[in-house]
This record gives C-alpha cells, sequence and structure tokens, in this order.
C-alpha cells in the first residue's frame, strides 16, 4: 500500500515522563537505484540488559558484524528471511552474547537455546525450545519455517512449526544442521561434528551463581532479608544477565522478516522455554497488505516470562500501524508492558524492543510515478541499557549504539525509546 509521505529531518523529540526519548541521526535520503537489489535495510540487537562500559567495544562489534552479513545477503539479491538468518548466525556465534555458544548455563551447567523467526510475506513461523547440541538454532528453526513452506508432509501429516529439546535435536540432525552432542557440549564434538564449546563467560558465571545459590540455601533468614538478597543478586551487573539477541530486516521487493535466539535466563530449570521461542512474543514480521498499510517487523529481548505473559512483539507490531509511530511504541511499552495488568504483581518489568515499519510511499518532492521504500526504526527498553545496530544496503559501514536509561531512572519502572528514519531509494513504477 502507499502513502505520500514527507521524509522528516531527524531531531531531538520532547522528553515524556519516566522516558528518554530520542530520535537518532540516521536517514538515507538516496537517488534513484538502477540496482534494485541494493535496497534494503536491517536492525540488530545483542540484549536488553546491562552492557558495561569496558566491554562496549565487543558488544558494538558483533551488532556491527551481524549487520554487515546481513546486508552481504541483501546484496546478493537474498530476502529478508536469509538476511535476516544471517545476522542471528553471527549473534549466536559471539561469546559476548547470550545465544549459541555464549549461552547462559541452566541449574545442571547444561546450555538449552530457544530461537524462532518469521517471515512477513508468508507469515509462516519456525521455533525451537530448550534445544541442546545445536551450534546455531537459528538455522533449525529457520529450516522448520521452509519445510513448513513446503506443505503436508506424507500422509497428509502438518508438518511442525516448533519443537523442542530432544525431538528438536534429533530433527535438526536428521534435516542436516551442523550438531554437537548435548552431553559433550562442554569439551568437544565427535570426529565430523562441529566443535562447540561452553564459553568462558558462561561458565565463570554459572560457577559464580552456583555459590551464590548454595550460600543462601544454607543461611535461614526472615523473608526480607531473602528478598534484599535476591534483589542485589538481580542488580549485580555482568554479561551474564543479558537476555537474547535478534535481527529485523526489510528486503529489496520490501518484505519483512523477524528472528529471535536466547540462551535464557542464568540458572534457569533445565526445560524452560523463553519468549524467543514463543509466537507472538519473541518476534514477529507482517507484510502490509489487507487492512495493514505498514509492514512491520519486531524482536525482543529482556526477562522471558514477562515478555511471555504480554506477547509484547505482537503487541508493538500492532501498534506501528498507527500514524505516530514513537508515540504508539510509547504508549505500547507504558500501557501493554510495564504497566500490563499481567504483570500488575512484578514490581520490576524488565525488556527491550526492535520494531522496523516500511512502506512504499511517494515523496513529496517526487513526481507521482516514482516510488521511494521508506523505514521507520525505533527501539525502546526498561533494562538498563540496550546494544543496537543498523545498516542499509547502500551503507558503507553500520552504525552502533548502546541505549541507556537516563540518571535517576529505575529499571523495570522507567524506559527508553530511540530510533530514526531511512529512505532507502526511489523506484519508478
Amino acid at each position: 500500500m502507499e502513502k505520500r509521505i514527507n521524509v522528516p529531518e531527524a531531531q531531538q523529540a520532547s522528553p515524556f515522563v519516566n522516558a528518554s526519548v530520542g530520535t537518532e541521526a540516521a536517514e538515507c535520503d538516496l537517488a534513484t537505484s538502477k540496482n534494485v537489489k541494493s535496497m534494503g535495510f536491517v536492525l540488530v540487537h545483542a540484549g536488553a540488559g546491562y552492557h558495561s562500559e569496558s566491554k562496549a567495544k565487543e558488544y558494538k562489534h558483533v551488532c556491527k558484524r551481524a549487520c554487515q552479513k546481513a546486508v552481504e545477503k541483501l546484496k546478493s539479491g537474498a530476502l529478508a528471511v536469509e538476511a535476516v538468518t544471517a545476522a542471528l548466525v553471527e549473534l549466536e556465534d559471539s561469546p559476548f552474547t547470550n545465544a549459541g555458544m555464549g549461552s547462559n548455563l541452566n541449574l545442571s551447567g547444561e546450555i538449552e537455546c530457544d530461537a524462532s523467526i518469521m517471515d512477513g510475506k508468508s507469515l509462516h513461523f519456525g521455533a525451537v525450545g530448550a534445544l541442546s547440541g545445536i551450534k546455531n538454532p537459528v538455522l533449525v528453526a529457520n529450516r522448520l519455517l521452509s519445510e513448513a513452506q513446503k506443505g503436508k508432509l506424507s500422509a497428509g501429516r502438518i508438518p511442525p512449526c516448533f519443537l523442542v529439546g530432544r525431538g528438536a535435536y534429533y530433527w535438526a540432525r536428521d534435516h542436516g544442521i551442523p550438531y554437537c552432542l548435548p552431553e559433550k557440549m562442554a569439551t568437544s564434538c565427535p570426529s565430523g561434528a562441529t566443535v562447540q564449546y561452553i564459553s568462558k563467560f558462561s561458565l565463570s558465571a554459572f560457577k559464580r551463581n552456583k555459590r551464590k545459590m548454595e550460600l543462601a540455601e544454607k543461611v535461614e533468614t526472615e523473608f526480607i532479608q531473602t528478598k534484599k538478597r535476591r534483589q542485589s543478586s538481580e542488580n549485580e551487573n555482568d554479561s551474564g544477565s543479558l537476555d537474547t539477541v535478534g535481527a529485523i530486516v526489510v528486503d529489496h521487493e520490501g518484505n519483512v522478516a523477524a528472528a529471535v535466539s536466547s540462551g535464557g535466563l542464568a540458572m534457569k530449570h533445565a526445560g524452560r522455554v523463553g519468549q524467543a521461542a514463543h509466537y507472538g512474543c519473541g518476534c514477529w514480521a507482517e507484510n502490509a497488505g489487507n487492512l495493514n498499510t505498514y509492514s512491520t517487523a519486531v524482536s525482543t529481548s529482556g526477562c522471558g516470562e514477562h515478555l511471555v505473559r504480554t506477547m509484547l512483539a505482537r503487541e508493538c507490531s500492532a501498534a506501528m500501524q498507527y500514524e505516530d509511530a514513537h508515540h504508539a511504541l510509547l504508549e505500547t511499552m507504558q500501557n501493554k508492558f510495564i504497566g500490563s495488568p499481567f504483570l500488575s504483581s512484578e514490581d520490576c518489568v524488565l525488556g527491550g524492543v526492535i520494531v522496523l515499519r516500511s512502506c512504499r510511499c511517494v515523496a513529496e518532492e517526487s513526481s507521482p510515478d516514482v516510488q521511494a521504500l521508506l523505514v521507520e526504526f525505533l527501539w525502546s527498553h526498561t533494562t538498563e541499557s540496550m546494544c543496537i545496530g543498523y545498516m542499509s544496503a547502500r551503507d558503507g559501514k553500520a552504525k552502533t549504539h548502546i541505549s541507556r536509561l537516563p540518571p535517576g531512572a529505575v529499571a523495570g519502572q522507567s524506559l527508553a525509546i530511540e530510533g530514526g528514519v531511512c529512505r532507502l531509494g526511489s523506484l519508478s513504477r
């Protein structure tokens, strides 16, 4: 669907109560492009949680690499699903992110991953939960999506879109996904399989958290002391507290896709599945059509239980159909997340999102026969920080940013929101 839109200059927006609100200068006003396949845009995140200044360079670097991998795919003519998968693989391969090889360990000292992906064109969805032994869980989610697009199985069976645990592991092996035996993930893999180790960061965090839990179980205290100790532990900021990575993409055809991957909360119970695998909670992508003016894509991060109970990804996608995207996302984060009736018993609601919306439009200065693909993108979080990166297919390098709550803001009760606009190019009808 088309809209006549005058692309605004990037500017600082007025602050709201309990919110740090801004607009990142990110307009990419490109001339008419003969190389249509060079169009596209990617926005990634390396988790909503806490990003220390000492590791800021590493967080930004992995976001930059993820953007570059996606853009390489877009430049080769790949569609959004392939590009968003490439970005997630790069994020999963970093020891600094809580996904893939860098995943948090569960109570048993094992890695169990969640991941999902959604194609805005077909509206197909693929997901895995509590998956061990697979180097890149997003590849399994993507393969589930592509297999479902082929239609029914033999005897009229419906193909799965969501698999968990051992079933997901064996399905992945049967479909040629690189694997590593789950019981060998702390050492190495058998000959011929992809090597995978538990990262030293995850192992160090596991040992530290294990000691805290054992100490807490030995000491009998009053309820208030227990609560204070728990809060102190939760607020001790290190890389182990980060949760979930993700990416959203729009390609040269205007298709959108979204993906998310996570190792889950540190010291989670074995078998726990977080928002990264749940439909409408971890990611969402939907092309324009029917009653939707805009194509939308969303990827979330944060406390999985909070994101599941609010279905935040789908809520944010729906909000993007309103005229003022910035205000719509702000209201959604305040009313559908922090102030959600489903989380009324929670005094600290932790999460973050990256969102984009795009549409074919006629720029004010152009003739009616020339279209542009306009992308508005935003990120918001209630955690202390969120690391993001973004890049268009015509950019020389990705831009990265660590968004932080303003001084004095309380994590879990306040939010930050920033973003920008990008006109990807102009096409003759």
